[in-house]
């Protein structure tokens, strides 16, 4: 079918040739020949172009490059999601002096700041034009940024409770519960966005929240880890109930996020500038708060402590890759593997014993991610350039 603007052109050449034979006559006519044929070889070299493109775009090389992408990028989120949580947990379990979990919180929105800093600053195409995006997006735009703070607020809170479930539950358990998120975002995307979950959906949450019943009621004393000082009594209720929390806000924080992403055209690095900004405040006050004083911000931080704080923030990055690279059911196997890397890994780290009970939680929990995200395929349309 012809575009509007191709018919305004024909419509065009055809008033403007009517003119040409009234004043110029026959020597107009051999000129329309001309640009006839020069518009007939211009198009054949346009849909030469597009053959070539399209050839370029599904050439073996740029598969590969994608591939090796794609699954590096799922390999380096598998071990990040298992080394965060078994880090978290030996972080509170180190005879050491003890950092402040808040001031952990802080650390990590400032490094993440930077990184996003950095990444707006190549979006933009250098360090002024990047200055002043940022300056009309986050200080003119001061609308906008406003309703960045609710999820930055909720945010710096998910991440100070998840400080206290990993104290208080070991490192597999801990992984399992959190997620719980999986249910709360599908709460609040039924709820906020009007999304409508397909039934294995349903059924794959009933499984999470089966699987993660049988984790949390396996008796404590079968899979107890290693005592220690620093942590004092745990309580696998405060825990559990701090996992909780977290899911709810977690899942708010990240249908809210959306909602605003997808109400304007900012770029997601840029959101992140402007969820750091916010959140920075929010986790200076919430550290002084729990501890009295900011003068004692870095108390404790140690080498493995800014391992652990570089590992939070690296966290969000590698799912916006792996996001933009992969789809849901690699993602939920990168998930899946996770766990049982935290499973095995906290049998030698944590003395963790694994119990029939709690290993059919898990298996519920990793059946449960693969089938909310299953997407079925849908049948090829075949058109004239399929082979």
């Amino acid at each position: 079918m012809k575009s509007i603007d191709d018919i305004n052109l024909q419509e065009k050449a055809a008033t403007h040739d009517k003119i040409g034979q009234e004043e110029i006559g026959q020597e107009k006519e051999i000129s329309q020949e001309e640009e006839t044929v020069t518009a007939e070889t211009q198009l054949q070299e346009k849909d030469m172009d597009s053959v070539s493109k399209k050839s370029q775009n599904y050439s073996p090389n740029k598969r590969v490059k994608y591939g090796y992408i794609k699954y590096v990028s799922l390999a380096i989120l598998t071990i990040q999601n298992a080394a965060l949580g078994l880090s978290m947990r030996y972080s509170r379990t180190r005879q050491v002096e003890m950092f402040a979990p808040t001031a952990a919180v802080v650390v990590a929105e400032v490094l993440k700041l930077a990184i996003c800093f950095v990444l707006v600053m190549k979006e933009s195409g250098g360090l002024q034009s990047g200055l002043r995006t940022m300056y009309t997006t986050v200080i003119l735009n001061i609308k906008d940024t406003l309703r960045v703070c609710v999820p930055s607020f909720l945010y710096v809170i998910q991440n100070n409770l998840l400080y206290v479930s990993v104290s208080n539950l070991d490192a597999a358990t801990y992984q399992i519960t959190y997620q719980l998120k999986i249910l709360t975002t599908a709460f609040f995307a039924v709820l906020v966005l009007k999304r409508r979950l397909k039934k294995w959906q349903w059924g794959a949450l009933a499984l999470l929240v089966a699987g993660v019943i049988l984790v949390q009621l396996t008796p404590s004393g079968e899979n107890e880890t290693k005592p220690s000082e620093n942590l004092g009594k745990q309580s696998k209720l405060l825990g559990f109930g701090a996992a909780l929390a977290a899911c709810f806000i977690s899942g708010f924080a990240g249908i809210y996020f959306e909602k605003v992403l997808k109400e304007s055209d900012i770029s997601v690095w840029m959101r992140n500038v402007q969820l750091s900004l916010a959140s920075i405040p929010f986790g200076i006050i919430t550290h002084v708060i729990k501890t009295g004083t900011i003068t004692d911000l870095m108390k404790g931080f140690d080498g493995y402590v800014w391992y652990l704080v570089a590992l939070n923030a690296a966290g969000g990055l590698l799912v916006a890759v792996v996001v933009k690279y992969a789809d849901n059911i690699l993602k939920g196997f990168a998930t899946s593997v996770a766990i049982i890397i935290s499973c095995v890994a906290s049998i030698y780290i944590f003395d963790f014993h694994i119990t029939i009970q709690f290993a059919a939680g898990a298996v519920l929990v990793i059946g449960s991610i693969f089938l909310y995200g299953y997407v079925p395929k849908k049948p090829e349309t075949r058109t004239s350039l399929s082979v």
